[in-house]
């Protein structure tokens, strides 16, 4: 049989798989992700693969990464939307929009209540200590999750170089995160061009395959983009720019299209508007969201929750402060990731076509391997913030570091997280045990110092 009768042979066994998953079965898995998508975007991609690739089978290694070759293109928090692409793939839109919501819901929930308890009460140190466990245990998944990753997609010289450069461009020079990647995707379609051979075929194995055909897609995407410009355009026109909930539209949905590289690189421009130039919230304040969003469940980008949050609820009259408090944090929400299932509905047809396409799935693959370095920087700057109180800038001659200070390591975190690093690569203990154990430890550490 000739080699692309077996790749057409293998395609439709795949496809036939996409085709035959339960609706329910995906979600719960979907429910479950949602629950346990701690550790920012690294933690919830490595979450992610773990479950939907390796354990449930329901895509292949070249699928997954080409779902998040896309997403890591995209403004906006690339977990979640990887999340929608992968629904859509299996169920079609309400598939995307299941696995989307469900990704958002556990840490939206968490946000929500915890910001209650803040303006309440200003005291979380229980909760706190719960999550100062999960954070530890977190921080071994990532790493685990790296090396398989790594060990999958970086096949040949050019990968580990795309990888290795990746790395050392954000985290030594901390060049711009879209420069970085669309650098790989050119060096991949050049080299393709150049070459003849895809330098995917080690992993995109299925790379002539149909494309996955959903249909309502093209209307999903239309209703996103109706959905949020109703929502601006209907609050500047009702209620004027001066109101906080037509600023927070607005601004947030700004922030929504330009938010490339993940919350990391938009989080310093978030924090500088909300406290000087709204006014929202105290640099103290931006701090504590920072530290709830990042020991939540979700994407760290909800951290906007918080914000959304406080700026009505400083707004509002007395009487009527959760209320307007409430309905902030929510309009927050709906322009910050209304705009995440319009990139997906919109893009991911036409992604899903360029499989077929040798030189710009090469490109792809390529930013593929870096996306392995970006992980790693990610992985690296969890690590960093968890484990040192203090960090310093090293800059000058185009260097731009960030390095901890070595006198400001965290003693807890550091006996938790290789704990951690025990359980899951000495007893190759599942991701609950894990995580509860975690969670247990951290919580008797709080009470015990506290």
């Amino acid at each position: 049989m000739a080699l692309t009768e077996l790749q057409g042979t293998t395609t439709t066994i795949k496809e036939q798989k996409l085709r035959d998953i339960a609706f329910k079965e995906a979600l719960a898995v979907w429910v479950r992700i949602g629950f346990l998508s701690f550790g920012g975007p690294a933690g919830q991609i490595a979450l992610m693969h773990r479950i939907i690739v390796e354990e449930k089978k329901w895509l292949d290694e070249s699928r997954f990464l080409h779902a998040l070759n896309y997403c890591m293109l995209l403004p906006g928090p690339e977990a979640q939307q990887l999340a929608t692409y992968t629904g859509w793939l299996l169920h079609g839109v309400r598939g995307g929009l299941v696995a989307g919501v469900l990704f958002i819901l556990p840490g939206a929930l968490a946000i929500f209540a915890l910001s209650w308890l803040y303006v309440a009460l200003g005291d979380l140190a229980i909760v706190e200590g719960v999550f100062f466990g999960l954070k530890a245990a977190v921080l071994a998944i990532v790493v685990q999750a790296l090396i398989r990753i790594g060990r999958r997609a970086l096949k040949g010289r050019l990968r580990h170089a795309l990888a290795l450069g990746g790395f050392i461009a954000l985290f030594v020079f901390g060049l711009p995160f879209p420069l970085v990647v669309l650098g790989a995707g050119v060096i991949g379609y050049a080299a393709a061009k150049w070459t003849g051979i895809p330098n995917s075929a080690p992993i995109e194995s299925d790379i002539n395959s149909d494309a996955v055909v959903r249909p309502g897609t093209r209307r999903a995407a239309l209703v996103c983009l109706l959905l949020w410009l109703i929502t601006v355009g209907g609050l500047l026109a009702c209620l004027g720019y001066d109101n906080v909930f037509s600023q927070l539209a607005v601004f947030f949905s700004k922030m929504a299209t330009v938010t490339f590289g993940g919350a990391y690189a938009v989080l310093a421009y978030v924090a500088q508007q909300g406290v000087e130039n709204f006014q929202w919230l105290q640099p103290g304040e931006m701090l504590e969201g920072l530290a709830l969003a990042e020991t939540t469940p979700g994407p760290l980008i909800l951290v906007t929750q918080f914000i959304g949050f406080l700026a009505a609820y400083r707004e509002a009259a007395v009487q009527a402060s959760f209320l307007h408090a409430s309905l902030g944090a929510l309009l927050t929400l709906w322009v910050t990731f209304l705009p995440c299932f319009l990139w997906i509905f919109a893009g991911a047809p036409y992604v899903e076509k360029l499989r077929a396409n040798h030189s710009l799935s090469a490109a792809l693959a390529a930013v593929t391997a870096v996306v392995v370095g970006v992980i790693a920087n990610l992985a690296l700057w969890f690590a960093v913030n968890s484990l040192f109180s203090e960090q310093y800038r090293l800059a000058g001659w185009g260097v731009d570091m960030r390095l901890p200070v070595p006198g400001s390591v965290d003693m807890p975190m550091l006996i938790l997280s290789a704990i951690a690093f025990i359980l899951v690569f000495r007893l190759r203990l599942g991701i609950m045990p894990l995580l509860s154990i975690a969670a247990t430890l951290g919580a008797l550490w709080v009470l015990w110092a506290g």
